[in-house]
């Protein structure tokens, strides 16, 4: 199944990045039912959407209550869901004005570039990040992370690298979480070469607390992005020679780099040059997951190659790879593609007595591309097995069924359908009108009508040939 999957290392440094949140304070019962009012009145000021920024500063200005600084955040929180990127700026702006400049604390500021970095607002992100250099305030690594990465997904590649070059500004060191947090969002976009540069500069072995491994990780993904398989390669040797063994997740990381460039420019070379790399990871005691063989299949079925996909489907069996779920999809769904209804039925089968408990997108995928290739009939056995394991989920199938056989004029197999859909309670999206013959028109299929066609003029040719002949040797 191709798509790429969200990198590893870049969930893993900032899963622990969470927004700051205000301290609990004790309050009396009247405190904290004022200061909820308090919050209340401003939030509904702040997400307004009526009046522009000088109308929210002017309404804000009649806050009689008494703001703090736990009481900003707290409002932020409350208000980023709702609130225009630019209003919470100008909240904050505001905030900072009516305070007294030491009782908005550094975290404070940090909170809110996260919030705007989070909205992908990059001028409200600038403001605050100019506001913070100036007035001498330290920039903490996690937000510098959230920074990064922001702004490489913004196309501000070189920005980023602006701002974690003089990290020293902003009192930020540049020790081990921001050198793997500009690394990781470099490569995440496919920027691996500028990666490389900055590892250039700042060795990580002299970097306390730097993952050689987490680095590697990133780079091959930076590089499998672009389906560079040489620079990838290269990272793989040159993790060997300082002694960082790569692991499975290095492996499948280059193999998709290695199975995405030759699917484009060497399809024959999509099976020999794999199973080498395969034999690699044996080498070193790392063995092939299910994983690494749905990259393979993937890119065999999008290139149509049926029979080494059946091949290796078989291939994982004899070595003791089970296949899962997802590869017996791709398998079932290129031999759909090509017409081999039976052997595809066969796949669905051998998935199930396998024990095997697919997905609901597995049933919903295969009928969708059999409803394509105007094959319902094989599209409705399958539902039936969708049906059989009690997966749940069937609406989404019974609005593609329902008007794909009314239209094909079948309304009584569609009505069907639809009562028995209304029996268990399916909640139907496509109206009760497509069961109508005289509101739905009928299509005939184009590629049954050009296939009668074609045999029409077929058999008309071979008469008119067999009469010329006849009619030669009667004048003879």
């Amino acid at each position: 199944m191709h798509c790429f999957w969200k990198s590893r290392w870049a969930g893993f440094l900032l899963q622990n990045i969470k927004t700051n949140k205000s301290k609990p304070l004790l309050y009396s019962t009247k405190q904290h039912n004022q200061l909820s009012l308090e919050m209340q009145e401003v939030c509904k000021v702040v997400t307004s959407s009526i009046g522009g920024l000088d109308e929210l500063e002017l309404s804000l200005n009649q806050f009689k209550g008494q703001l703090t600084s736990p009481l900003v955040t707290q409002i932020i929180d409350s208000c980023k869901h709702e609130a225009p990127t630019r209003r919470l700026l100008r909240f904050f702006l505001w905030s900072h004005k009516v305070l007294d400049p030491e009782k908005l604390k550094d975290e404070d500021f940090n909170h809110a570039i996260r919030v705007l970095a989070e909205k992908q607002d990059h001028t409200a992100m600038h403001i605050l990040i100019s506001d913070l250099r100036k007035e001498g305030r330290v920039m903490d690594a996690q937000t510098f992370a959230f920074v990064a990465e922001t702004l490489v997904k913004l196309g501000r590649e070189d920005e980023a690298l602006g701002i974690f070059k003089n990290l020293d500004k902003f009192k930020c060191p540049q020790d081990s979480v921001a050198v793997t947090s500009i690394i990781s969002a470099l490569c995440a976009k496919g920027q691996a070469k500028k990666a490389q540069r900055v590892l250039s500069h700042h060795n990580y072995s002299e970097i306390s607390g730097v993952n050689p491994l987490v680095v590697y990780k990133c780079l091959l993904y930076g590089w499998s992005v672009q389906e560079d398989a040489k620079e990838a390669r290269k990272i793989i040797q040159e993790m060997k020679g300082e002694g960082v063994m790569p692991d499975l997740f290095c492996y499948n990381t280059f193999l998709r780099c290695l199975c995405e460039r030759n699917l484009k420019h060497n399809p024959s070379g999509l099976v020999p040059e794999t199973l080498n790399v395969m034999m690699e990871m044996r080498s070193y005691r790392i063995e092939p997951n299910s994983i690494s063989y749905n990259i393979l299949l993937s890119c065999l079925g999008r290139a149509r190659r049926v029979k080494e996909s059946y091949k290796i489907l078989e291939t994982m069996k004899t070595t003791g790879c089970a296949p899962d779920w997802v590869s017996y999809f791709l398998v079932a769904r290129v031999m759909y593609l090509t017409g081999r209804f039976g052997k595809g039925n066969k796949m669905v089968d051998e998935m199930i007595g396998q024990g095997l408990r697919p997905d609901r997108k597995f049933y919903y995928n295969l009928i969708g591309i059999l409803c394509g290739v105007e094959r319902v009939s094989y599209a409705l056995e399958l539902f039936e097995r969708m049906k059989t394991s009690s997966l749940g989920g069937y609406g989404p199938v019974y609005d593609v069924l329902i008007p794909k056989l009314c239209r094909g004029g079948d309304f009584a197999k569609g009505r069907e359908l639809w009562e028995e859909a209304t029996a268990m309670g399916v909640s139907l999206g496509c109206s009760s009108d497509v069961l109508d013959p005289s509101v739905t028109e009928v299509f005939k299929p184009t590629r049954k009508v050009e296939e009668e066609v074609k045999l029409e003029k077929f058999c008309t040719n071979n008469v008119l040939s067999v009469e010329h002949k006849s009619r030669r040797k009667r004048e003879r």
